[in-house]
């Protein structure tokens, strides 16, 4: 990774609080959180989005993972009634959560972060 700056930083602190709220998410399985991990995909989508930043761009696939996994959450989460989540939305939801958690120590591990 070349030297951070302010948007490499940015992002950083954005990746690490979606990082901390799947965290809580994966502890809890409190679908409260969700709101939550909506605004911080946001932040991340804002800050690498359209980048033309080297190290922004070269994070586009993983970070793809991340927005494409959300929008099924959100998909799955309207299909729900009366906002009970049956088994058979709990497992996309659950393989939907480990795909952006695989993908968020990827771009981690691309950064030297871990």
């Amino acid at each position: 990774m070349t030297e951070a700056n302010g948007t490499h930083e940015e992002f950083i602190r954005a990746l690490y609080s979606l990082n901390q709220t799947m965290k809580a998410l994966f502890e809890r399985g409190d679908v409260a959180l969700f709101p939550e991990m909506n605004a911080e995909v946001k932040e991340l989508y804002r800050i690498q989005h359209g980048s033309e930043d080297p190290v922004m761009k070269a994070l586009d696939i993983e970070c793809g993972i991340i927005y494409n996994n959300f929008d099924m959450i959100v998909a799955v989460l309207r299909t729900v009634e009366d906002g009970e989540i049956d088994r058979g939305a709990q497992t996309a939801i659950n393989k939907f959560l480990h795909n952006i958690d695989e993908a968020v120590v990827n771009i981690a591990s691309a950064l030297g972060l871990v």
